[in-house]
Parts: structure tokens; C-alpha cells; sequence
């Protein structure tokens, strides 16, 4: 009869394994020490087969603390996956304010200075057309505390085709209604006309909402007034015409054409543009207001605002990103030719077929994601492998989700930076066989 234990590896021999170089890092070096001797616990019973020591460790680790993910899934933004992936010059200022930092305080002076100055000084010259502007942690809580602040026990306008669902059955209407506004529905599903506004407009307006939708797209027979023409009504009723452009983009992006940006809407009358700042903008997740500047000061000295306020790691990373803006992942993801994600993809193809693994470079059409752009695709390139690694790939460390299709895994190399390219192989080569 065999005796197993004789054959369950020592634990340096297992700590010294590539497998679990990964999880040493994330976790610490005890931690993973744990996991190995239940695995070598588990050989010794005959449970598992002591080559498989390693590998059940490796997946007992996976499921304990944050898992560094590689996104091969074709979406830019995985909401999932924390949408924007973060510059290096985000990461590097993170670093810095994780320690003793001026966040709140004036060196010169030795007193009390505005808070996150830098990232606000960063946004009102990333956004000229905006005469004031201030940062909360979401999207969500930049129209809540404008519904609060301007609208509480008053009415909020808005066209019936926006009142949108922003993911996880949060539902717009009802975020809205819990700051204690009323919602006055206008207009049809389909089409709403700068009349439908104009006549309900009056003493109990709050003010006006328009929100982009930016998760989805009704096509066919359908009309909304735009920006421009929703203001004038706006302007000659005397209420404020409040826009949620949801994606973050602050200026235009020629690629994508129909995504409404910041200045623009600023420039056509808005009065308060509110947008993500972790999604087309690369960012931290944040919540950006800008507008007329009485407004953002209204909204900024309202109780709620301290509740919402964002912390000194997010204002830090805010800054990095808005003083250096085409040099974050997202817009690199977004802006790189298909030429050359053929030539990454045809180059992996060459080295795991050497390595004796079934693989094919093919086109394939991305997305932007996290409730952007819908509809539109991003031309990008994936190295096609079996689909039985599919979830191995999910399980390993880091972590690799792709996409299932035609009996093929995709590993879509839009959202997935260079660097990460030997990552893939030495994954994928672990998984051969």
C-alpha cells in the first residue's frame, strides 16, 4: 500500500513554488504558510495528490482578501473589475498621501487650508467653462446633494425616457425621492419636447434634470430637446437646468462622438454638470459638480457635503490624474491602434503554441463599459485558447477573466496593458497540458 505522506513536498519547497509567488506578496508570508500545510494536511490524508499541493493552496488563497485581476474581457471599464485602472502618477501620489499630508492645511500660513486645493485647482483647469467646481465620492452623491441642496420638498423635472436604473437595482427615481424632492414626469418614454418642460415650470421647481443615458440607447422614433434649448426654457422660468453626464468626460472625444462632455454641456447652459470621475475621465471613483459658481458653493456648504466628502488618497489620485490626463490607462487603452494589439496577440500566439498550447489571434469588438458609450464598439484583438482554461485562468494568481464564445476562451487584449502580456504566458504555460 502507497504511504503518501512520503511524497507531500516540505513546505520551502512549496513556498518557493511560482505559483504562489503571488500570493506571498499579496497576503504575507504566514498566511500562505497556513494554507500549504492544510494542502499538505490534505495529501497526507490521501485526499489530494501531493503534486496537487501547491495548486489547492494557490486556489484556497484565491478566495482571501483583494485579488489583483487581469481584465481580458474586452470591456475598458469592467464595473466588476473597479473600473478605471489607475496611472502611474495616480498610484505614485496614493503612495505620498497615505503618510502625514498637507490635505487640509497651509504650509506658508501654518493654518487651516481648503481642503484637497490641489485636485479642485486641477478640475477648474481641466474645465474653464466652469465657474466653480467640487468633488464628492460618486456620481450618485453629487445628485443627491444637489437634489437635497436645491430641491428638497420641491419638484425635480425630468423627462420620462431618463429615469434610468445605474446598476444593482439602484434606481434613479428612487435615489431622487429619498432626499425628500418630488419627481414631476414629463414627455413620453420615447420623446419629450421642450414644451412638455416649459409648461410645468414654476414656484415648486426645484430645478430641471437631464441625464444622458448612458447605459443604454432608444433608437427609432424619438426626440429630446438638447442641452441648448432645455436652458433657454430653463433661464426664462428662472429655475436651474442640473446635467448628469455620467461618463466623466470633460472635454470631447473624437472616437466617441455621441458621448456628451463637461465643457460642452457647460458651454451650451448648463448650470451643474455632475459626472464619474473612475470612468472615461481614468481616475479615482468620485463624484465631480461644476458649474455656475453660487450653485457649487450652495452644494458645497450644505450639511450633506461632509457626509460625502472624499478622503485624501482619492483627492491625491483626483489631482494626478487631471494634470496629466493622456497618460492614463484608459485613455492609452482607448486611443491604441489595432495594428498594434495584432502584433502583442501574434507574438503570444507564437510563444504558447512553442509551449505546446492551442492558440489563435482574432479580431473582436470591445466596449467601453461602466455605463458608458452603449453601443459602441472598440475595435481590439484576443488570443483564443480552449475554453477549459477558462476558469483556471479565473482561479489563478493574478487572477485572468476573459470571455467565453464559440467553444473559445478570449483573452482581449483591449483593457489589458503590455506589461501584463508575460503575466498571461506564465499563467497559461502553468495551465498546459
Amino acid at each position: 500500500m502507497t504511504d503518501f505522506r512520503r511524497f507531500v513536498p516540505r513546505t520551502d519547497t512549496i513556498l518557493a513554488d511560482p505559483l504562489l509567488a503571488g500570493a506571498v506578496r499579496r497576503l504575507g508570508r504566514e498566511r500562505v504558510k497556513v494554507a500549504v500545510h492544510e494542502a499538505q494536511q490534505a495529501a497526507r490524508a490521501g485526499t489530494i495528490a501531493p503534486e496537487d499541493v501547491a495548486r489547492t493552496a494557490v486556489a484556497v488563497l484565491s478566495r482571501q482578501g483583494t485579488r489583483r485581476v487581469i481584465n481580458a474581457t474586452g470591456v475598458l471599464l469592467h464595473t466588476n473589475l473597479g473600473r478605471a485602472r489607475l496611472s502611474a502618477a495616480a498610484l505614485a501620489a496614493i503612495e505620498v498621501a497615505a503618510g502625514v499630508t498637507d490635505v487640509e492645511l497651509d504650509l506658508a500660513s501654518g493654518r487651516r487650508g481648503r481642503r484637497g486645493r490641489g485636485a479642485l485647482a486641477a478640475l477648474a483647469a481641466a474645465v474653464p467653462a466652469a465657474e466653480a467646481v467640487h468633488v464628492v465620492n460618486n456620481n450618485a452623491a453629487a445628485l443627491v446633494l444637489a437634489a437635497t441642496a436645491l430641491a428638497q420638498g420641491r419638484e425635480i423635472v425630468i423627462s420620462r425616457g431618463e429615469l434610468v436604473e445605474i446598476g444593482d437595482g439602484f434606481r434613479l427615481p428612487e435615489l431622487l425621492a429619498s432626499t425628500g424632492a418630488r419627481l414631476r414626469e414629463v414627455g413620453t418614454t420615447n420623446r419629450t419636447s421642450a414644451a412638455d418642460f416649459e409648461a410645468v415650470l414654476g414656484p415648486e421647481t426645484g430645478f430641471v434634470l437631464r441625464v444622458h443615458p448612458s447605459n443604454y440607447r432608444i433608437e427609432g422614433f424619438t426626440s429630446t430637446p438638447d442641452i441648448a434649448e432645455l436652458a433657454g426654457v430653463c433661464r426664462a422660468a428662472g429655475v436651474p437646468l442640473v446635467a448628469d453626464a455620467g461618463s466623466g468626460l470633460l472635454r470631447g472625444e473624437p472616437l466617441l462622438p455621441e458621448e456628451p462632455d463637461a465643457m460642452t454641456w457647460l458651454a451650451q447652459g448648463a448650470d451643474l454638470v455632475t459626472a464619474s470621475g473612475d470612468k472615461l475621465l481614468g481616475g479615482p471613483q468620485c463624484g465631480l459638480l461644476l458649474g455656475r459658481a453660487e450653485l457649487v458653493e450652495r452644494l458645497r456648504r450644505h450639511a450633506l457635503s461632509r457626509a460625502l466628502r472624499v478622503d485624501k488618497l482619492t483627492l491625491a489620485a483626483l489631482e494626478a490624474t487631471l494634470t496629466a490626463l493622456e497618460e492614463t490607462p484608459t485613455w492609452t487603452a482607448l486611443h491604441t491602434d489595432r495594428a498594434v494589439l495584432w502584433q502583442r496577440a501574434k507574438a503570444l500566439v507564437v510563444r504558447l503554441e512553442e509551449a505546446g498550447i492551442d492558440a489563435e489571434a482574432v479580431a473582436t469588438t470591445g466596449t467601453v463599459g461602466g455605463g458608458g458609450a452603449p453601443g459602441v464598439g472598440l475595435p481590439s484583438v484576443a488570443v483564443a485558447v480552449p475554453e477549459r482554461l477558462a476558469r483556471p485562468l479565473r482561479l489563478g494568481d493574478p487572477a485572468v477573466l476573459g470571455r467565453v464564445e464559440d467553444g473559445r476562451c478570449l483573452l482581449d487584449l483591449l483593457a489589458v496593458p503590455p506589461e501584463e502580456d508575460d503575466d498571461l504566458l506564465l499563467l497559461l504555460n502553468d495551465l498546459r497540458g
